[in-house]
């Protein structure tokens, strides 16, 4: 096995990579709050309407599982997200404790609106597409990493 080496200070709070990770992820969902203001959608939310629309219907389990969050957290969004028309949300028959959300057809109009948003954030950080793509690329490392690391204490 190959040495670690963190330099000097190991400590150093700008190699932390928590630090740049939880900096880099303010500033970005900042830059889409003036964004999504219009269509009435916080940033979570937004990730609700992404997800539903690749793909929908889905249950709040499958919901959970592809935004990574937990049902309890996402049950007031998908309320608000219907209080505002976006979304329904259906007890299952026979088992009423599966719930499955949908678009509304205002929810599925809004997409259109959406597209823009991507354009937008690229333009706002003045990177390249190919840039943003190896960092997500690399963001994808690192939860895989997690997903597989193992619990320490």
């Amino acid at each position: 096995m190959a040495t670690i080496d963190l330099g000097d200070d190991p400590l150093d709070l700008d190699r932390q990579v928590c630090f740049a990770l939880s900096v880099a992820s303010r500033s970005v969902i900042g830059m889409y709050r003036p964004l999504l203001e219009p269509m009435g959608l916080t940033h979570p939310q937004y990730l609700v309407m992404l997800a539903l629309w690749q793909s929908a219907p889905r249950t709040v389990h499958e919901l959970s599982g592809v935004l990574r969050a937990e049902p309890a957290t996402l049950s007031p969004m998908l309320k608000r997200l219907e209080s505002i028309g976006y979304v329904t949300r259906t007890r299952g028959v026979p088992d009423e404790r599966t719930l499955t959300v949908d678009l509304t057809d205002t929810g599925r109009k809004l997409r259109a609106t959406a597209e823009q948003i991507p354009y937008r954030v690229v333009e706002l950080l003045g990177m390249e597409v190919s840039e943003l793509e190896h960092l997500h690329q690399v963001l994808g490392k690192v939860i895989a990493a997690t997903d597989t690391a193992p619990e320490r204490a």
